[in-house]
């Protein structure tokens, strides 16, 4: 519990930072947005996995969702976690620029961007 509470208080404390706000205001809550979606795609990136063997079955059957659409959940799953964590690593420094997402869709609960 003692290392949680230092860890949000670090944490909060590089998003508060000087350096982190020397960008103007704007930035600011930008860099807060970040952080938070790292920490939501960190800890929601399994959900990939059942989404997808739904969405496979529903295209495809039951047979399929069970097989191709857990491979892909696997596969989604992992790039997600991966996202969230760079975000939630990286979340003081504007990587890429203008604090974007790097994954799309922005989270695992929105739907699939249009192509």
């Amino acid at each position: 519990m003692r290392r949680a509470i230092l860890a949000f208080g670090l944490l909060a404390w590089c998003a508060w930072s000087p350096a982190a706000a020397a960008d103007g205001p704007a930035e600011g809550g930008t860099i807060i947005k970040k952080l938070l979606r790292g920490a939501t795609n960190t800890l929601t990136g399994w959900v990939e996995i059942p989404r997808r063997v739904q969405e496979t079955s529903q295209e495809s059957g039951t047979g399929a969702g069970f097989t191709w659409g857990l491979v892909r959940g696997l596969g989604h799953g992992f790039f997600r976690t991966t996202a969230g964590l760079y975000e939630l690593i990286t979340f003081p420094f504007p990587a890429p620029p203008g604090y974007v997402p790097v994954i799309q869709p922005e989270f695992v609960f929105d739907s699939e961007p249009a192509p």
